[in-house]
């Protein structure tokens, strides 16, 4: 067996030594050598790989820990494969344009928006080569981006479908969460964070300040999605009473218990069978927020008032996501402008 054993400079500018042992040949050493002080030393010519390794340490303690495993999933699965052993300074738009013409043409058929995220996340690597590596541009901007940010139709239910589906809902747990996100517009996460007190019963609010997540067999209870997602929604008084028989129902409950003790793959499980049962179309968890969404616009809310509501940053996210859901009003405009016109 070979070994490597030389000195370098930290990025604080001190002298320290390195040993690295085990290798099979004399140029696998020198490989690794070399390719440690690049990776050390800010030199663009570090490979794709090394960048990566530096990247994952940087945004590590800045992210969620559900963000950083399904970061990781997507950089060593999608980019690790075609990248991962050219020299950063060597990757080109046209190198990238090749990763992307796999990526569209593969068997996988991946939608346009897993596309665009996954063109989204190589960007942001080079552009923290840019910032802190000196790497001189970002390929994959140069390159153009692939993908679309939003799916070319969304899929909600209209009030006669969450209705044909909640009627053959026959479990008091599934009847009540699926209600709740229904009639509240909440974030599967968030339901699955909620516990007794964050009910306000005589205020007929429920308050929205944490989020659920499941890792590695572990249940965490994280903040929330955004500053915004935190908010306090009022419930309908139906919806006051599902809740309260619903938690009269479970023994020796506390108030800082979770209410729902489930996870999101096992309420789509059962989302599915009650969607066949009822003969309805399949949706996802996520999609029940969108009907909410859908459900207050035509009742004639305001954009704003669905932004706080859903926990939108801003209300430029509510206008985007579900613009094409309200009515156009330019005859009415018209008709309105005519009336002002003639009394005047």
């Amino acid at each position: 067996k070979w070994y490597c054993s030389f000195y370098y400079s930290d990025w604080q500018g001190k002298r320290k030594k390195k040993k690295k042992e085990g290798f099979n040949t004399k140029r696998e050493a020198k490989d690794w050598e070399n390719e440690f002080i690049h990776k050390t030393s800010a030199d663009c010519s570090m490979t794709f790989r090394s960048l990566v390794e530096l990247y994952k340490e940087d945004i590590a303690p800045r992210i969620k820990p559900t963000t950083k495993a399904s970061k990781e999933f997507m950089i060593d699965t999608k980019l690790l494969p075609f990248f991962g052993d050219m020299a950063i300074n060597s990757i080109t738009a046209t190198t990238v344009r090749k990763w992307q013409t796999e990526l569209i043409s593969s068997p996988e058929n991946y939608s346009q928006t897993y596309l665009k995220t996954i063109n989204n996340q190589l960007s942001a690597i080079f552009n923290f080569a840019v910032k802190y590596y000196s790497l001189k541009s970002n390929p994959a901007r140069d390159c153009g981006s692939m993908g679309k940010k939003k799916a070319d139709s969304m899929q909600f239910w209209t009030q006669a479908e969450f209705n044909s589906f909640i009627s053959v809902v026959d479990d008091i747990t599934d009847l009540t969460i699926f209600m709740l996100l229904y009639y509240s517009g909440m974030r599967s996460g968030e339901l699955f964070a909620l516990t007794l007190s964050d009910f306000d019963f005589s205020l007929k609010t429920v308050s929205i300040n944490k989020n659920y997540a499941r890792q590695n067999g572990e249940d965490l209870i994280l903040t929330p999605k955004t500053e915004k997602s935190k908010r306090i929604v009022s419930l309908p008084d139906f919806m006051i009473a599902a809740i309260k028989e619903y938690a009269n129902k479970l023994y020796d409950l506390s108030l800082t218990q979770r209410l729902f003790p489930s996870n999101k793959y096992t309420l789509n499980k059962h989302m599915v069978k009650y969607c066949k049962k009822a003969n309805v179309k399949k949706i996802r968890i996520h999609d029940l927020r969108h009907s909410h969404a859908s459900l207050l616009i035509e009742l004639g809310f305001s954009p704003l008032l669905i932004s706080e509501r859903l926990g939108h940053e801003n209300i430029e996210t509510t206008l985007q996501t579900y613009s094409h859901l309200y009515p156009n009003k330019q005859s009415e405009v018209a008709s309105k402008l005519e009336e002002l016109h003639n009394n005047f």
